[in-house]
Order: structure tokens, then C-alpha cells, then sequence
């Protein structure tokens, strides 16, 4: 099976390291999570950054030094992963829809106004499949309205506008080191900020509720552990170093298969002028006419693993029973998305001839 990503990372380029850990026996708060988090750190352009155990346990921990309860609401962007949206309702805040670009699949700014209220606490932008584009207008609008801007990075590690990188843009930034991101530590992930309060609580927050005083410990709040392993990190590390190489070849992989589809009637992912795409998914709308779900099976059967681009939150079983806030733009790019291998065992054209052969065998033809 062709499958949608390969992990940049073998075990012959951490074994050395893996050994050392062992025989030091530090498995956890050692050097290599101290150069992972510095590494990120330094990449990003951030003031601070906090290592977690996902991009969920980020936002969640993100939502929770922002005092969001009970009562409370959170606009968000609707085609996401439902971990965006479960961190909210696991806080018993009420999430608000907000419906997307059908271009760039990301939120608008006219959704923000239109469903601003005084019960609003906070704003969670996605940037789908790793696309930053409108976040600078966003922030404009959180900003306008002095409501905090949490970006769900979870898929955008790379990624920039104007030369900013992701994590240097909002007021809190949360990516994940999911397997099918670009830089894996198996689970794992992320929280950057450049406001020092936040970075003062989730200090405290991520140890535990713990300061230091004379190498003993004083508990001045409630808190959590979710770290990172020294195991986790040397993988996250050797990525890291090779992460902007990485990004160039899914970019040229990305024109290959525009060159190969677009003439078909497939659209893709619109980037800003001003935005640098990781490329995290290579995900097209597909041409009127085409079944999606037949295609993807098709590919399935012919060993090229292929899925939707990612879910309209609002119209999930869950939570359309609950809100009944189904919105149109995301729910029809549920439908009609899909995503597609890209890493460097694809051969772009093979998989492109058995997309071609499906549509001449369902009657379609270039437009």
C-alpha cells in the first residue's frame, strides 16, 4: 500500500542516540527535550514554547489558562479534526461554528463578526491541511475586539506568511507531532506564545502546578504532566533539522500533481500570495461529476491509500444533534475533498494514471 505519508525519519538515524539514553538512564526532562523545545523555539521565532503530549492537550491546556468555562462560547473553524472542537465542549464552553473559504478551506473573517457575542472568550483558527492564509486578517478582527486568537497549528509546522512562521503570529499557537504530520515524535506536541503572562502560567501548569524555590518544590496551583519523552524529542529533533528540505519537496511534488490534475477539473488549495504551504496534506475538491467515496475506494483497491481532506465539525453526528449549526462551505468540502500520498517513495504519475483511468471508466474527461 502507497500509504498518504511516510515518517522523514529512520531508526538508523536515532539509534546512537536511543543507546546513549538507555545507558544514561534519563528518559524524561533531559537534554534532548531542552534542545527540541529550543529548536522549535528558535524556528518558530517565538518568545516561549512548552512542549505537550498532543496538539489536543494543547489547546485544551490553551482554553484552560484562558479561564474558558461554563458558559462561555468559542468561535472555531469548522473544517478541522474534532479534537479542535471536543477541547471545547470537554470544558463545557459552547462551540461556535465558523464556515469556510471554499477555496482555502480556512475560516473568514465576516464569521466572526456576524457571531460575536459577550459570551465570546476566544477565537480558534485552523489552518487546514497547513494552510496559514487569513490568519493575518483574523488576528486584525481579534485584535479589533480584544479577543485572545488561538491557532490550531496541528498540521502547519513550517508553514508562514510574509515571512512569519506559524507560532509567531497568534496569541497561542498549538502544533501536533502526529505520525502523519511532518515531523513525528509518534504522539506529541506544542504550544508557543509570545506573551509572557501565558508563558508564566503554563510554566506552572506543566509542572504539575509547581515553582521552584531552593531546588524544592512549592504547589501554587493545579497542573498536569504532559511531557515528552528524551526518546520522543531525539526523534522530533533529527525532523526538525531537515524540516525545510522537506517542505521543498512536497512543494514541488504538490506542482507535479496540479500539473497532472488541475486540467481534469481538480481544484486545489488556494494559498495567499504571501504564504509559504508545508503541503502537510495534498488535498484537491474533486470535478463535478466524480464520486469521491468511489474514487478513494478505487485507489484503496489499486494499493494507493487516499481519504477525505477532513470533517465538517458541525455536521458530525455529535454535535450536529447537539447545536444543529451545520455550515454549507464545510460541509460540502467533506464531501468533495481528497487527500493524496505525497512524500518521496510517490511516483507522482502513477498514482495520477490511475486517477485518469477511474474517470475514463466512470465517463470523465479533462475540462
Amino acid at each position: 500500500m502507497l500509504k498518504l505519508i511516510k515518517p522523514y525519519i529512520t531508526f538508523h538515524e536515532v539509534e546512537t542516540e536511543f543507546q546513549n539514553i538507555f545507558q544514561s538512564g534519563i528518559f524524561t526532562k533531559g537534554e534532548n527535550v531542552k534542545k527540541f523545545n529550543d529548536m522549535i523555539k528558535v524556528y518558530t521565532g517565538a518568545d516561549y514554547t512548552f512542549l505537550t503530549t498532543s496538539a489536543t492537550t494543547a489547546l485544551s491546556l490553551c482554553l484552560r489558562i484562558l479561564n474558558i468555562g461554563q458558559g462561555d462560547e468559542v468561535i472555531l473553524s469548522d473544517f478541522s479534526f474534532p479534537a479542535t472542537v471536543n477541547v471545547v465542549e470537554d470544558l463545557g464552553a459552547t462551540p461556535i461554528f465558523a464556515d469556510v473559504d471554499k477555496e482555502t478551506f480556512n475560516m473568514q473573517p465576516k464569521e466572526i463578526e456576524n457571531k460575536l457575542t459577550d459570551k465570546t472568550k476566544a477565537v480558534i483558527f485552523v489552518d487546514a491541511l497547513g494552510n496559514p492564509s487569513g490568519i493575518l486578517d483574523i488576528k486584525e478582527v481579534c485584535k479589533k475586539h480584544d479577543i485572545p486568537l488561538i491557532e490550531d497549528a496541528a498540521c502547519a509546522m513550517g508553514s508562514s506568511v510574509k515571512g512569519m512562521k506559524v507560532g509567531n503570529i497568534a496569541d497561542l499557537t498549538c502544533f501536533s507531532f502526529h505520525p502523519r504530520k511532518l515531523v513525528t515524535t509518534g504522539e506529541g506536541g506544542a504550544i508557543t506564545t509570545n506573551n509572557s503572562k501565558f508563558a508564566d502560567i503554563l510554566r506552572v501548569k506543566l509542572n504539575h502546578g509547581a515553582i521552584s524555590y531552593d531546588s524544592q518544590l512549592d504547589f501554587i496551583d493545579f497542573g498536569y504532566n504532559y511531557r515528552l519523552s528524551e526518546l520522543q524529542t531525539v526523534m522530533g529533533l533529527r525532523q526538525m533539522q531537515k524540516l525545510d528540505k522537506i517542505i521543498n519537496k512536497r512543494n514541488k511534488m504538490k506542482i507535479e500533481y496540479d500539473i497532472e490534475l488541475c486540467p481534469y477539473g481538480f481544484q486545489k488549495q488556494k494559498l495567499d500570495d504571501n504564504v509559504i504551504h508545508n503541503v502537510q496534506s495534498l488535498t484537491f475538491v474533486v470535478p463535478k461529476g466524480v464520486n469521491r467515496d468511489g474514487l478513494i475506494k478505487y485507489l484503496l483497491g489499486n494499493d494507493i491509500e487516499a481519504t477525505l481532506g477532513t470533517y465538517c465539525l458541525s455536521n458530525t453526528t455529535f454535535f450536529k444533534r447537539k447545536y444543529n449549526q451545520v455550515q454549507p462551505i464545510a460541509n460540502y468540502l467533506e464531501q468533495r475533498t481528497i487527500t493524496l500520498p505525497c512524500h518521496d517513495d510517490v511516483n507522482v504519475k502513477f498514482v495520477c494514471d490511475k486517477i485518469k483511468k477511474y474517470l475514463s471508466i466512470n465517463g470523465c474527461s479533462s475540462s
